[in-house]
């Protein structure tokens, strides 16, 4: 039997980002703890070049739900970045994963062959469906996912593996 683009993508985006989103939980329990308003913590970056706590999860969001919806065939929902607590961040990624949920899984079919149009640093790029999944977008997914957890971990918040696989199907 065959993986298809389905399985590598879709089951795998929501289990990390519902392991984002109980990581959050995780930053809100620490803030609440060290008396930390939870606005400097989704501030923080792990280089000033780089997004913040905020922007990764919003990023790593996008990263999932746009990539999903090329290889389905389906228009990109778009959200706006307008995010300010973690509240609001947990409901952009139940809200993506929910997305997610809704992707026919015959959709995918033929994907991996499939030219899969996309903007990268401004500039169209045309992959094939396969090559798109693999050497682009699960790429850019998990880097934004670790660099979010990075973020925690380096500030304080205890994570570990288990934290980042949360949802990691037995097996």
């Amino acid at each position: 039997m065959s993986l298809s683009l389905y399985d590598s993508s879709v089951p795998v985006y929501i289990q990390m980002l519902t392991a984002v989103s109980r990581n959050l939980d995780k930053v809100a329990a620490f803030c609440e703890a060290k008396k930390i308003d939870p606005a400097v913590l989704l501030g923080c970056r792990l280089y000033p070049d780089m997004f913040p706590l905020m922007r990764q999860v919003q990023v790593a969001g996008d990263n999932a739900k746009g990539p999903a919806a090329r290889l389905a065939g389906v228009p990109v929902p778009s959200y706006e970045d307008n995010e300010k607590t973690i509240a609001e961040l947990k409901a952009r990624i139940a809200k993506t994963n929910e997305f997610l949920g809704t992707l026919d899984r015959k959709a995918f079919d033929g994907a991996e062959e499939r030219d899969i149009k996309f903007v990268t640093s401004g500039r169209e790029r045309v992959m094939k469906g396969q090559a798109y999944l693999l050497s682009h977008a699960l790429p850019n997914f998990f880097f934004h996912v670790t660099t979010a957890y990075a973020i925690m971990r380096h500030n304080g918040v205890e994570l570990g593996k288990r934290d980042f696989l949360v949802g990691q199907p037995a097996g």
